[in-house]
């Protein structure tokens, strides 16, 4: 009962996808409906030529065969442009439903928050925008016009039954109603078994992603056997998902075929019984036996559908599974804009832990940040430096607390206009596969060429562009793994110089420079911190040496403040920190 309230809700959204292709779905339906009735009429005509020699003269006959034989190639003619038109016509609906489908999912990604994509692989959800839509595609198409095809293949040869001989037609249908009560057992199970295929299949997706995007990781510590075993052991697991999956399509199949195979030798029994009784002519059994033969296709067509109907049905669970995600992070129904603001920054009694974590990371945790001021966040690994990046521009809600910019929660301001107002630059350097320019340019989209280059000016990344082969035009590779991490990272600056907002975010940005760069760097910072609230959070104290205020953080708290000369003479937890480095 659970399988088929399921379906009902799903069977309807799933419907509404037809909506803008109603009238190519309409013609698909009427067009595939002609092609088995035609199917159907030809034997009636052929049997209708073979009464003509028996029944009529020469000459009437040739001339009746004559005119029945142009009306089968019409038929015929017919038959395959309604064919054409489902094949082709009714593919490129299922393929634009597909487009839009796979549109919505990827809409519905770009509004998870952080705290989702922390326990998702991104292999797995790879393969619910591709796998399961591709399998929800074939059945967009297929299912309403081979059931159509089917429906119409059984209903109009059982009408053929109907007249030939009723009794006979009667006595033998009941293998209809068998059937149908059949499928409706074993669909569930074997719906059931296919959407644990395609998760593993997800997990076997996430394995080769992560192998391929580490392989440099991978060689480094030659650890290919090592990656080899974990790929066969997810590829093994895939496999014995497979293998119950075909066990369930077996049994059920098999069961089916079974009853379709009796139809025969009790059609030809009753069939018998009846002709001993007087109640039915040899002539008459021959063409039920025929016409049997024709039932085999629809059958094994029938057979098929429900292997697809099982595919796409554990796909499009999956599916539906995903966009009943909601986002934790959404606006508030009065947000608004932020407009012409200052960039001072308020941290009031906040408190914070990730999901999956005992501890809070921030505990009643509080700080104000003045408008063009340039604060530094210090501290050992785990304390909660980054965690505060992630919170100022929402990536994750406060548990307790408030955020405030310009002196308004940041909960009442659109997420999209808050995070356009802030500049990041994170410690893991994200290049989109691409040029150069194309990934400056991501921090002002339609950026002309000349602002592009004053940016990767200031960041002091013009003069090493310009040396490459291709300059700006340079191809980066899949995250940027054809550049230096260095490379990476001033690329990465210079997007935010392009960007230019109010309130800038350094975490760790230095982290993969050189001395030499670093000193370009911090210059370029500081001319970029000009007039703009900037936090700079580093691990590098010689990046921050300069900033107006560094703050000191131990288990989620503050505990010393200052600029670098008067921590240094405190000689407490910085000067320790300092002496280390």
């Amino acid at each position: 009962m659970k399988f088929k309230l399921k379906l009902k809700f799903n069977l309807k959204k799933l419907i509404s996808y037809y909506k803008p292709y109603k009238i190519t779905l309409f013609f698909d339906l009427f067009f595939s409906l002609n092609v088995e009735v035609i199917a159907v009429a030809i034997p009636l005509i052929l049997r209708y030529i073979t009464n003509q020699v028996i029944f009529y003269g020469y000459s009437t006959a040739m001339r009746n065969i004559f005119i029945l034989s142009v009306v089968i190639l019409i038929l015929l003619a017919a038959k395959y442009c309604c064919a054409y038109y489902t094949l082709y016509y009714g593919h490129v609906m299922a393929a634009s439903i597909e487009n839009d489908m796979r549109t919505e999912l990827f809409e519905h990604f770009q509004k998870l928050s952080h705290k989702f994509y922390d326990n998702k692989k991104v292999g797995e959800l790879m393969s619910r925008i591709t796998t399961d839509l591709a399998n929800i595609s074939d059945f967009m198409h297929h299912f309403p016009v081979e059931l159509t095809s089917i429906l119409t293949s059984f209903v109009g040869i059982f009408t053929v039954f109907l007249i030939i001989n009723w009794k006979l037609a009667l006595l033998t249908t009941w293998i209809v109603p068998l059937i149908g009560a059949y499928i409706i057992w074993f669909l569930p199970n074997l719906s059931k078994a296919f959407e644990k295929n395609l998760d593993m299949i997800g997990n076997v997706n996430s394995q080769i992603e992560d192998s391929l995007t580490g392989i440099r990781v991978v060689k480094s510590f030659a650890n290919e056997k090592g990656e080899i075993k974990k790929f066969k052991n997810e590829n093994k697991n895939f496999v014995d998902s497979q293998k119950k999956s075909f066990r369930v399509m077996g049994w059920g199949f098999s069961g089916m075929w079974s009853m379709v195979s009796f139809y025969a030798p009790f059609l030809v029994v009753t069939g018998s019984v009846l002709i001993l009784h007087n109640n039915l002519p040899i002539a008459d059994l021959m063409t039920f036996i025929l016409y049997q033969f024709i039932l085999i296709g629809p059958l094994f067509g029938f057979m098929n559908l429900i292997e697809m109907m099982s595919r796409s049905l554990a796909g499009y669970s999956r599916f539906i599974e995903i966009l009943g995600v909601q986002p934790d992070i959404v606006d508030n129904q009065n947000a608004f804009e932020l407009k012409n603001i200052e960039g001072s920054v308020s941290i009031r009694n906040v408190t914070f832990k990730y999901e999956n974590m005992k501890k809070n990371i921030l505990e009643n945790f509080s700080l104000d940040i003045k408008s063009g001021e340039y604060v530094a966040l210090v501290g050992s690994s785990g304390v909660g430096k980054s965690t505060i990046f992630s919170l100022i521009p929402r990536f994750y809600d406060v548990s307790k607390g408030e955020i405030l910019v310009d002196g308004i929660n940041i909960k009442n301001i659109k997420l999209e206009s808050l995070r356009q107002n802030i500049g990041f630059v994170q410690q893991d350097t994200f290049l989109f596969s691409g040029s150069i320019l194309e990934n400056i340019q991501y921090g002002k989209p339609g950026a002309t060429e000349e602002e592009i280059i004053l940016a990767a000016k200031n960041a002091y990344s013009h003069d090493f562009i310009t040396d490459l082969p291709d300059g700006y035009e340079t191809y980066v590779g899949p995250r940027g793994l054809r550049l230096s991490g260095g490379q990476k990272q001033r690329i990465a600056i210079a997007r935010a110089f392009l960007k230019n907002p109010p309130i800038l975010i350094f975490d760790e940005a230095t982290s993969s420079l050189d001395n030499e760069s670093e000193r370009y760097i911090q210059k370029s910072m500081e001319k970029l911190a000009e007039n703009r609230t900037t936090i700079v959070i580093a691990h590098r104290l010689s990046t921050i040496k300069n900033a107006k205020r560094i703050l000191v953080m131990a288990g989620g708290k503050i505990v010393e403040e200052g600029t670098h000369d008067e921590l240094i003479t405190k000689n407490g937890a910085y000067a320790e920190f300092y002496n280390l480095l």
